[in-house]
């Protein structure tokens, strides 16, 4: 059964993560205010809106937030867990526990979101040209808030802009120092002392 497992932890996880990115992208460019028009964009709107529009005729934004987007994450990355807990060779975890480790890795998943977004803009200013397309226009619209203040603090040296590494930097430790140990705490939560095998 462990191969079965296996595969169905793999569909669940993929399935899941990919949905659970891009409705994460769409909370962020909206808070960022991001080109809506950009043809990307556009393809985050269209196939994130089936569930939420409906949604959101119930739950209203609040302080420029999409809180109807926050509330589909969370429903969806607590059902991916907890698919996964029904797996062959695990047991039902704590219900609210899971929740707290819903919330602990969409707060994962926004930090990379960033650190990645850093890093692919970083190389796509390398390479001539690049930055003319409407992926690297929409990522800079996504990473400029994080990268205001490390350019404020952080002048170019010869025409270099080291503000992209020093951003990468906190933002690591970000995962490290307060993702990793709140993710720690929550399986505790869920799922007591036992090992986490397979997730």
């Amino acid at each position: 059964m462990g191969y079965f497992s296996n595969a169905g932890a793999f569909l669940i996880q993929t399935l899941f993560g990919l949905y659970i990115l891009v409705i994460m992208l769409r909370f962020l460019l909206q808070w960022v205010r991001a080109d809506f028009y950009n043809p990307l964009s556009q393809f985050i709107v269209k196939i994130t809106n089936p569930p939420l529009l409906p949604l959101r005729r119930i739950i209203p934004g609040f302080g420029g937030l999409d809180s109807a987007a926050l509330v589909l994450m969370l429903l969806l990355k607590y059902t991916e867990l907890l698919l996964l807990s029904l797996l062959p060779g695990h047991s039902l975890p704590n219900l609210p526990g899971l929740g707290v480790l819903a919330l602990v890795e969409l707060l994962s998943l926004a930090l990379n979101v960033f650190l990645f977004g850093i890093f692919i803009q970083a190389i796509l200013s390398w390479i001539a040209g690049a930055g003319h397309n409407p992926v690297a226009s929409l990522l800079y619209q996504l990473t400029a808030p994080v990268l205001r203040p490390f350019r404020r603090l952080i002048p170019p040296i010869s025409g270099m802009d080291l503000s992209p590494m020093a951003a990468i930097i906190a933002l690591y430790l970000a995962m490290l120092l307060i993702a990793a140990p709140l993710r720690d705490l929550a399986r505790g939560l869920a799922y007591g002392m036992r090992p986490m095998t397979g997730f």
